[in-house]
């Protein structure tokens, strides 16, 4: 068996399920690992809890692996929006992001913009939300200090070109929420200043396995303003002093991390890092390759770049207004699990999707093509 099949055999969703943007059910492997962890922080043996409590430091190394970064610059982190509050809320000058983002990003920087004086903000509206390089060139000014961008819009699919995107803002920081991307698309690291992330789609780890990774030009021009104690200078805990936030990116953190949620986001890694990160986003393009086959062959416009280099694992519909609740109920006739918000619909394969979900969407939008009305 094969690394990837091996990694494959990890999965066992019932077919249809085609919500990975929006929650991965939890590999196999991260179940048992959990359950084993829970066991050992039952007897109160010393060696058991600091067993587990080992499983936050194995999360973080995986992450600077995978992220081409060292290990200093990773920290664990509730959620992704955790991370990119903790960038954002420390940035002074000028933001440029889109309208069009998760609200993890919108809110966060108008929240930021609103109690930090040196902060204010660059709003775009690219055409089809799609956040190219082409329209940050045309929006940056000489008080832009920073761009935020998805690495996967969450509403299209549309993958940032975080090459490209850096040669465009030069020296500005690119601030990065990779959570619909992170584990399924193989994508430039480097190129980005913060990166945050959460383990609960793709990774298939479960709520609360958040990270985030600040490089050397965050930690020299963000200020940690959420330090908290575990964000303090030194390796002990701070005690009748308020010592300086740390010089790594531990000083953008509030308090410990969760040990049990470490440990599975460890476990969600370790499988990741043993299948390959290519091999996984080939698997997974493939599948939306086939999405995208079906919804031309029916006539079901795209909200999504058919272009396999512009998307990653999520395809969205964008039929006509009134065939929007006959093209949802088609599909959820048929098992098929998605999620559907302003009259779109998304769908989102996984690297082991099988060819039984891909049967159910090809008679969904059959069914639904032959009943349509012009």
């Amino acid at each position: 068996m094969s690394d990837l099949e091996h990694y494959l055999s990890t999965f066992d969703v019932e077919p249809g399920y085609l919500d990975w943007a929006a929650f991965g059910p939890l590999s196999s492997g991260v179940r048992a690992e959990a359950h084993a962890d829970a066991e050992s922080l039952g007897n109160g043996r010393r060696s058991s809890i600091d067993l587990v409590a080992g499983r936050s430091d194995r999360a973080c190394e995986l992450l600077a692996e995978l992220l081409g970064a060292p290990v200093d610059e990773v920290v664990l982190q509730p959620s992704t929006t955790y991370g990119l509050m903790q960038a954002l809320y420390g940035l002074d000058g000028a933001l440029l992001l889109s309208r069009a983002e998760f609200p993890s990003l919108t809110i966060a920087a108008t929240r930021a913009a609103g109690l930090r004086d040196g902060l204010t903000l660059q709003w775009i509206d690219p055409a089809d939300g799609f956040v190219t390089p082409g329209a940050v060139r045309e929006a940056l000014t000489d008080q832009t200090t920073a761009v935020a961008v998805s690495l996967v819009d969450f509403r299209t699919g549309y993958a940032a070109d975080l090459t490209a995107l850096r040669e465009v803002i030069g020296d500005r920081l690119l601030i990065v929420d990779a959570v619909q991307g992170f584990g399924v698309v193989d994508a430039d690291w480097a190129a980005a200043d913060v990166v945050c992330g959460n383990g609960y789609k793709w990774l298939r780890a479960g709520r609360g396995t958040g990270w985030a990774r600040f490089g050397p030009r965050a930690l020299e021009r963000l200020e940690p303003v959420l330090s908290g104690f575990a964000g303090a200078e030194g390796d002990q805990l701070p005690m009748d002093v308020v010592p300086a936030a740390a010089s790594t990116a531990r000083a953008f953190t509030v308090t410990g991390s969760d040990f049990l949620a470490a440990g599975r986001l460890a476990t969600a890694l370790e499988e990741v890092r043993a299948a390959g990160v290519r091999s996984i986003a080939a698997a997974v393009a493939e599948r939306a390759d086939e999405i995208v086959h079906y919804a031309t062959r029916y006539d079901v416009p795209l909200a999504t770049p058919s272009e396999r280099e512009h998307r990653a694992g999520i395809v969205t519909l964008a039929p006509r207004r009134q065939d929007a609740a006959a093209l949802a109920a088609t599909l959820v006739n048929h098992g098929v699990a998605f999620t559907a918000r302003g009259g779109q619909i998304r769908l989102a394969p996984h690297a082991a999707t099988g060819e039984d979900t891909m049967r159910l969407v090809g008679d969904a939008l059959a069914e639904f093509a032959a009943s349509r009305t012009w």
